[in-house]
């Protein structure tokens, strides 16, 4: 199974669709909640959408970009209304992604406050994209830890001339503690910019070369997704080349497999986990146990029950000697009759040689055993 969790999506919005506030009222413009695509729009989006079905990919995540944060008064969710217009296709998974590019403006708030849950909880992914210092440390430290407003994906403007913040160890590893992964899109490889950084063509190749080797060495090659972020079909590339591509970043390869496969499975699954309270999978269920049934009585070889036979007054007494049996090597029986002892005339080790009387049940010494006590009780 292969994903590709960065599918561009943009739409223009039509004329009239925007409310213009009135003279002296100070009330924001408020977009229209539905904003529909262009039948030309929906077709280049079909057309891309064929190229990845025919490459193998099978779960594609539809990614709508905000700047600065998310605005309650003009944020507008147009991939509900996409998602119906485009045609059903077996074996392919379509999830919703929101990515927030920061930048100084937004380090202040991101806008992921409770008050604005309503407007997140559509999304299957959430992503930050930090441009600055600030942003970068609080998408690490406070926007990954677990919460109904949790970004799993940080994404990094690779594209630029020079990353605009320093890749912090301890950063990067509590962002991997808390689950987010980095991702790298391979756009900006082939001399495309996924991120709307760059000059385009020879520098923005070697600048994505650059800063992806250097998120390669800070993560270790750990938690690292590798996403499209093309707008074109001709550009999209086959998983297993996106595999080797990746090696050249220094990368093994079975972590490069992983970054395309695994890697983005189990940040779905997060994600999905994100919804509920402090990221548990599923709501606690109280199991009761059934009741114990009691094992039912089984008869012994007197044709007894074993509860009679220990209630019984005959057997209540370990001196008893009605249940021995008559033989020539007389035992002893346990009270229950499952066990059996065997008298001292029986055991090999046993030091006493005398002889049980089969009437009481006593053992009996030999004269030459008794005379070896009194001998010893005379020397005392």
């Amino acid at each position: 199974m292969h994903f590709d969790l960065n599918f561009p999506v943009t739409a223009s919005v039509p004329p009239g669709s925007s409310v213009q506030p009135k003279k002296n009222k100070g009330k924001q413009p408020q977009q229209s909640s539905s904003i529909a695509f262009t039948p030309a729009q929906i077709k280049a989006i079909e057309a891309r959408l064929d190229v990845l079905e025919h490459l193998g990919y099978n779960v594609v995540a539809f990614n709508q970009t905000i700047h600065k944060k998310i605005d309650p008064k003009t944020h507008v969710n147009i991939l509900d209304g996409l998602l119906t217009q485009l045609r059903a296709r077996p074996g392919v998974v379509f999830l919703k992604r929101l990515t927030i590019v920061l930048d100084e403006d937004s380090e202040k708030g991101f806008g992921l406050a409770n008050a604005n849950t309503s407007l997140v909880e559509p999304y299957d992914l959430i992503a930050l994209l930090p441009t600055t210092s600030a942003t970068f440390s609080l998408a690490c430290l406070t926007h990954s830890l677990p919460s109904p407003l949790t970004a799993h994906i940080i994404a990094l403007p690779l594209t630029l001339p020079r990353l605009p913040f320093h890749l912090k160890h301890t950063l990067v590893r509590t962002a991997i503690k808390n689950g987010a992964v980095f991702e790298i899109n391979y756009a900006g490889a082939i001399g495309r910019e996924s991120d709307g950084s760059g000059d385009g063509g020879a520098n923005t190749k070697r600048n994505w070369w650059a800063a992806a080797r250097e998120v390669v060495r800070v993560t270790k090659g750990k938690s690292i997704v590798v996403s499209g972020g093309v707008a074109s079909e001709a550009d999209y590339r086959g998983p297993k080349d996106i595999a080797n591509l990746i090696t050249l970043l220094d990368l093994a390869q079975h972590l490069a497999h992983d970054a395309s496969t695994v890697v983005p499975k189990s940040l779905i699954l997060r994600a999905q986990a994100r919804k509920t309270y402090r990221a548990v999978l599923s709501e606690p269920r109280l199991v009761i146990p059934e009741a114990t049934k009691v094992p039912p009585v089984q008869p012994t070889k007197d044709g007894e029950n074993s509860r009679d036979i220990v209630n019984s007054p005959q057997t209540s007494h370990p001196n008893t000697t009605s249940t021995l049996p008559q033989s020539d090597h007389p035992t002893l029986r346990d009270p229950l009759g499952s066990k059996k002892r065997p008298c001292a005339e029986d055991d090999p080790e046993s030091t006493t040689n005398g002889r049980v009387n089969s009437k009481t049940g006593e053992v009996a010494l030999t004269e030459g055993e008794s005379s070896r006590k009194k001998k010893k009780k005379r020397g005392k």
